[in-house]
């Protein structure tokens, strides 16, 4: 290789490398396996040392984590959150248990810890109080999450234990359970937005959110692992791991001390197939020398300590037959492909279906019913196939074509523009979808009517008792149809009917929320509920209107306006209203902080630092001032944060109406 192409080779590993740091880390969607990043960055720590004069001082072998969000507070470790060296084979274990041996001698011994799939985090404890929560970030500074964290219950926020040191940091791992996860992820597809891959892509992308009070509606978890002091409190690492535990922390159960290289072995190969056992998700395993003096004696190098290793699990694959590819439709019209496969084992589990998530992907793998394909099953809860073995396909094998019309009622599919997925707007005659909007319209978050199931709709559906919402309400004048539905007695039908009945006093946000308008989610419904206060103000609303709402960005708009376009909709609506339903939020009394800003009115937009919108706009309101929905000459403020829309900066200049910061607003207020 030239010395020209080495350098391009290095430069274009650069790049991918920090792109694949930034999604893993920023945005919380990784886009390659870790064991392929792990095999690249090798690759070009390896150039790094034969070709030093190349070395980019921006590599990605120099940095520990990734960037810093904007959305938070940086603060900069106390103790630096140092990344652990990592391989995939036993003889590199050897090799490290090999170098410990040279430096220290024989006599020490190792503790074992399970690697947790999720998002570090490091906490600070002042005279026993919850001081700070930090993520890793770059591994010097990192993002301050304390509002969010102390939303997880199982992390205290004073320790009653008096035996605690006056000032020390722990660091763990927060992560969400499988069950938990499936069970959000069915309803984040359910408002036609994209599912988390995983787990710890759901559990950090949560902890980054701006809102603790939505934080706190997902259920997290936490282990904690280290412990960081002034002074040295313990002997060894186990000792402090016992101490954490005893002091209120959640430590892991499964954490083993062994004295020798063998024994972690036994450790690791036990845990490779135990692992699909747990409530969540492990990658590997970590191993440390025990004793605190000898990991000081051992030291650091400039990334990671000398004295701990991680192995990591490659995620388990196997290879099996693609018999066909069926495709199902949901209840907001998107079209997901699903693989059906020659039933295999994976994972501790029969694996009979993969998910192939949409069009792009089909024509990525370009698929061939019959294909041998590998599939695997690593931080995916659902698995997917990742390759295709083409020295295996058959000469007349016949290749998978995304369809152009819905396969449930034969309309003609659209994909807007920006969008990966495939959608069938018929939803007012399309059945998948109609039945999937009413089992959503009764569901427990939405209007939560007893007596009622999503068997039973589809039962209604198949027999012409129901085909909108609004045949709920009528269901009463059938019931003498409903006595010959099998299993359904009169016990039944009378808890079903009063339980609709009932469901007419669920507030307007739950009504809204139970239309299934396309990304219109629970809090979503919640925050247009009291930014509109009532149906008919939201169906006016513009689009410059509704974005002016905390958390309603240009795509929920869309959504929002094409919904009330559609006559149907509007027609539904209107029977819902001659129902009984509520349509118009409940006022809410405001008991006032002060009147400092009595007379003023406000328009909030952009980001801010160390607030959400909707924290402003309390603030705003408990202290006199009005929150309106657009600009004009008869504003007062323009409360503006980072990325707002051009249009409104413009239109407020244009106007000469002030422009104030959060800070601004809180000098207002002393």
């Amino acid at each position: 290789m030239s010395q020209l192409s080495v350098k391009d080779t290095m430069d274009a590993l650069v790049a991918e490398l920090n792109q694949h740091s930034y999604n893993y880390y920023v945005l919380a969607m990784p886009t390659i396996a870790d064991y392929e990043f792990d095999k690249k960055l090798e690759e070009l720590s390896k150039l790094e040392k034969e070709h030093p004069d190349f070395a980019d001082p921006d590599s990605p072998t120099l940095k520990v984590g990734g960037d810093i969000t904007k959305n938070f507070v940086t603060v900069k470790h106390r103790w630096p959150m140092l990344s652990l060296g990592n391989t995939y084979n036993e003889q590199d274990l050897r090799d490290f248990d090999e170098r410990i041996k040279k430096s220290i001698g024989d006599n020490f011994e190792y503790v074992c810890e399970l690697k947790f799939d999720g998002l570090s985090i490091s906490l600070s404890y002042e005279n026993n109080q919850l001081a700070r929560a930090v993520t890793r970030g770059d591994g010097t500074k990192g993002d301050d999450v304390t509002s969010n964290v102390k939303t997880i219950s199982n992390i205290p926020h004073h320790l009653k234990k008096a035996n605690t040191p006056p000032l020390f940091e722990i660091r763990g791992e927060i992560f969400m359970h499988r069950a938990a996860f499936e069970k959000l992820n069915k309803e984040k597809e359910d408002i036609g937005e994209v599912a988390y891959a995983n787990p710890r892509n759901f559990a950090s992308g949560t902890i980054k959110m701006q809102d603790p009070k939505e934080v706190a509606k997902r259920p997290l978890d936490a282990f904690f692992y280290s412990l960081n002091t002034e002074k040295e409190y313990f002997k060894t690492h186990y000792e402090s791991l016992q101490a954490l535990k005893s002091w209120g922390f959640h430590t892991s159960e499964h954490t083993k001390l062994s004295n020798s290289i063998d024994e972690v072995l036994d450790f690791i190969h036990h845990w490779e197939q135990q692992r699909f056992k747990l409530s969540y998700d492990i990658d590997g395993i970590v191993i440390k020398v025990n004793s605190i003096s000898q990991q000081q004696e051992l030291g650091f190098t400039a990334k990671s300590p000398r004295w701990a290793i991680s192995y990591k699990y490659k995620a388990e694959e196997v290879e099996t037959i693609l018999e066909r590819v069926s495709y199902q439709v949901g209840r907001t019209g998107a079209v997901t492909p699903v693989a059906n496969l020659k039933p295999v084992q994976l994972a501790g589990t029969t694996v009979k279906r993969a998910t192939l998530h949409n069009a792009n992907e089909i024509e990525r793998l370009d698929l061939h019913v019959g294909d041998s394909v590998f599939v695997e099953k690593g931080g995916e809860i659902i698995p997917k196939i990742i390759n295709v073995n083409v020295e295996k396909r058959k000469p007349d094998a016949e290749r998978v074509i995304y369809p152009t019309t819905c396969p449930e009622c034969g309309t003609t599919l659209i994909r807007k523009e920006g969008e990966v997925a495939f959608y069938c707007p018929n939803d007012e005659a399309c059945p998948p979808q109609i039945v999937g909007k009413i089992q959503h319209f009764i569901s427990r978050k939405a209007m939560n009517i007893d007596g009622l199931g999503d068997e039973t709709i589809e039962s209604f559906y198949q027999k012409g008792l129901v085909k909108h919402i609004s045949d709920l309400y009528t269901l009463k004048d059938n019931a003498e149809e409903l006595k010959n539905i099998d299993r359904f007695g009169e016990r039944s039908i009378e808890n079903m009917l009063k339980g609709i009945e009932l469901s007419k006093q669920m507030p307007f946000e739950k009504v809204l929320f139970g239309l299934g308008i396309r990304y219109v989610g629970e809090t979503v419904a919640r925050k247009l509920a009291i930014g509109t206060k009532n149906i008919d103000r939201l169906m006016e609303a513009t689009a410059e209107e509704l974005t002016v709402i905390d958390e309603i960005g240009g795509r929920i708009a869309e959504s929002i306006i094409e919904y009330f376009g559609h006559p149907a909709h509007l027609d539904q609506i209107n029977l819902l209203k001659s129902y009984g339903l509520q349509f118009e939020a409940e006022d809410t009394v405001i008991t006032l902080e002060s009147d400092k800003l009595t007379g003023k009115t406000f328009v909030i937009s952009g980001v801010f630092e160390n607030y959400s919108r909707e924290e402003l706009k309390e603030m705003i309101e408990n202290n006199g001032g009005k929150i309106i929905s657009s600009i004009s000459a008869k504003l007062n403020y323009l409360l503006a944060g980072d990325n707002m829309g051009p249009s409104k900066l413009e239109k407020a200049q244009k106007l000469d109406i002030p422009l104030i910061s959060a800070e601004d607003l809180l000098v207002m207020l002393k």
